[in-house]
């Protein structure tokens, strides 16, 4: 059963054993990734140094960004705007949204937004 949509920011966490990585292994076989997110994180090892295979092991599941996740992630925009949120983050907040479930995040601004979505801090 998927419990939570996972954000770069907390895949990175458990890839680099970075803070709050740790809060994030148990959940990884039950979560949901965006493609787009998937994008950001194999960026994210290869700026680093580190093999982007890494990321394609992670267990959870991976969902495609499709048109209407496309749509809500540019629609999007006029509740995030205000706190800099980038295209991966609103691609992420979309799925959580369509799918109705919570987001595992390191992003401490994403405490702040009132659009709908149950944001779940890992550090």
């Amino acid at each position: 059963m998927t419990e939570y949509v996972i954000d770069t920011s907390a895949v990175v966490a458990f890839l680099l054993n970075e803070p709050g990585g740790d809060a994030v292994a148990p959940f990884l076989a039950s979560a949901l990734l965006n493609s787009v997110n998937l994008t950001e994180v194999v960026t994210r090892l290869v700026r680093g140094g580190y093999d982007p295979m890494r990321a394609h092991y992670l267990g959870c599941k991976v969902i495609d960004h499709d048109t209407d996740l496309a749509d809500r992630a540019g629609r999007l925009w006029t509740g995030t705007a205000r706190l800099g949120l980038s295209l991966g983050d609103r691609a992420c907040l979309a799925l959580a949204l369509r799918e109705g479930l919570p987001i595992l995040t390191g992003d401490r601004p994403w405490a702040r937004l009132d659009i709908g979505v149950d944001v779940r801090l890992i550090r």
